[in-house]
């Protein structure tokens, strides 16, 4: 029996859950996880409330004592301690160096993590004043307060929303300046260590430290692009970033990390029920439109992300830079990583990347049908999602939606034709003219396919990640059931 208890959230939304699953999956530690819903999403168990009164996530239960401890900081620290001792600071279960430095055996370095924890803490103020206050015209960057930014919002410029700065992408609000000042600082760190990591004794793998950082950084490149139309991993964009961007390559060819790493779409629909709405940028609203129709999946006529045949890569969230499906999944296609690197640009084109990724969506559709079926069919114009029933901050959670009774064998047959699609088809193609046939001949009678394309769109817009398959994998998912709304439109 496992000494310990750890409770996450379902789908890894908050940030604190994603940091100490990296820990633990990064040294192996044996644990039992159990999944519980954040407030937002839905109800917690009594079984969970009884031990944690206050609902707070996550949380670590020693199974001997009943003991439970909250904060994540304290959570890590503790399992960091726990899995070293009597090992001389080698994992028990992985031959990895401790993730956090000796404060007495290796001073230096525990002063530098101490410093840099406190950085973290002050790219996370800047990034919430810039992304969840209104951003003013202005000129320059305001310095490094956060307060100072967010005065220069409100008072620095009498002329309000001005438009003329809409589609200027030159243009650097006070708070968008301290932010990417306080960024570029967090880069000058990176930079000075001799790998790629935040910390240099620890043979260039990742430590406590790289996992906090990781946690927040990725929901600020998500929503930086959706919300303020800045693409923070392009080096053209980007320059001074260089290190913030080498460092997340890195990261990506860890595969603990792709097991608990979302895609942009996934975080900017758990951001706002966590903090609140989003303030859009008053300037790049070009980009911003483009990069949320990329994000959404919204077909345009500069984007088409959701939509087959797709493009190679994503244009905004690399696939190849790490490691783009379960490492199994890759060797079983006999697809190898990029000599002298863990990086897999050389499959970018591959036939055979692109069948694994389609034939990894049509299993995992296949593995849960009836399942997804009756989900699906929650969109149905008879669902529960159409009726009065409890409701959670969250824009899609639905937990007591129920499916439109009249609709799910309807819907269980078109998820089968799809799934038979994505597993017989040519990888990347629009099927052919036999399963459009199959698909009108399950679903094409008028009565029902307005209800069936409503679920359908109710399932794809849904389909979360890493929850649910792999970003490189989930878009194939997302296309085919747009094939099949547009067949039934």
């Amino acid at each position: 029996m496992n000494e310990f208890v750890h409770t996450n959230t379902r789908a890894l939304f908050l940030r604190y859950c994603q940091k100490t699953m990296l820990l633990i999956e990064a040294k192996e530690i044996p644990i039992q996880i159990e999944l519980v819903n954040m407030r937002s999403y839905g109800d917690k168990s009594p079984s969970f409330l009884r031990k944690v009164p206050n609902g707070m996530l996550p949380a670590l239960e020693d199974n001997q004592s009943g003991r439970v401890a909250l904060d994540s900081a304290y959570i890590m620290e503790f399992l960091e301690d726990f899995d070293n001792s009597n090992t001389n600071g080698k994992s028990k279960s992985k031959n990895i160096s401790n993730m956090i430095p000796y404060r007495e055996g290796q001073p230096q370095d525990y002063a530098r993590y101490q410093k840099l924890m406190g950085l973290e803490r002050e790219l996370f103020r800047w990034w919430c004043t810039f992304m969840f206050r209104p951003e003013q015209p202005g000129s320059g960057r305001s310095g490094g307060n956060p307060v100072a930014g967010l005065v220069g919002n409100l008072f620095g410029n009498s002329q309000g929303n001005d438009s003329s700065n809409g589609d200027d992408d030159s243009y650097v609000s006070p708070s968008m300046g301290g932010f990417l000042q306080c960024l570029e600082t967090v880069d000058d760190q990176l930079g000075a260590t001799n790998g790629p990591y935040f910390l240099d004794y620890t043979d260039q793998h990742p430590t406590m430290v790289d996992f906090v950082y990781a946690s927040h950084v990725e929901r600020m490149l998500a929503s930086c692009a959706y919300w303020k139309g800045m693409n923070l991993r392009s080096p053209t964009d980007y320059p001074k970033l260089g290190n913030l961007q080498r460092w997340m390559d890195s990261l990506e060819q860890q595969e603990y990390y792709l097991a608990f790493k979302s895609d942009y779409y996934t975080h900017v629909k758990d951001i706002p029920p966590q903090y609140g709405p989003s303030s859009t940028g008053v300037s790049r609203s070009a980009k911003i439109k483009d990069y949320q129709a990329n994000i959404e999946g919204t077909k345009t006529a500069s984007s088409s992300s959701w939509t087959l045949p797709l493009e190679d890569d994503d244009s905004l969230q690399s696939l190849f830079k790490g490691i783009p499906l379960p490492l199994c999944v890759l060797e079983a296609a006999g697809i190898s990583p990029d000599s002298g690197g863990g990086s897999y640009e050389q499959a970018k084109t591959s036939p055979d990347f692109q069948t694994a990724c389609q034939t990894m969506a049509g299993w995992k559709l296949c593995g849960n049908g009836s399942a997804v079926a009756k989900f699906a069919a929650r969109g149905g114009p008879n669902g529960a999602k159409n009726f009065p029933r409890k409701t959670f901050g969250a824009e899609l959670a639905d937990p007591y939606a129920a499916p439109d009774s009249d609709l799910v064998d309807t819907v269980d047959a078109t998820l089968r034709v799809v799934a038979r699609a994505m597993l017989e088809c040519e990888a990347n193609s629009i099927p052919d003219e036999q399963h459009v046939r199959a698909l009108q001949a399950v679903a094409g009678n008028s009565n029902d396919s307005k209800g069936v394309r409503s679920s359908l769109a109710y399932l794809r817009d849904r389909i979360g990640v890493p929850r649910d398959l792999p970003l490189a994998s989930a878009r194939y998912l997302r296309a085919y059931l747009n094939w099949a709304i547009d067949v039934l439109e």
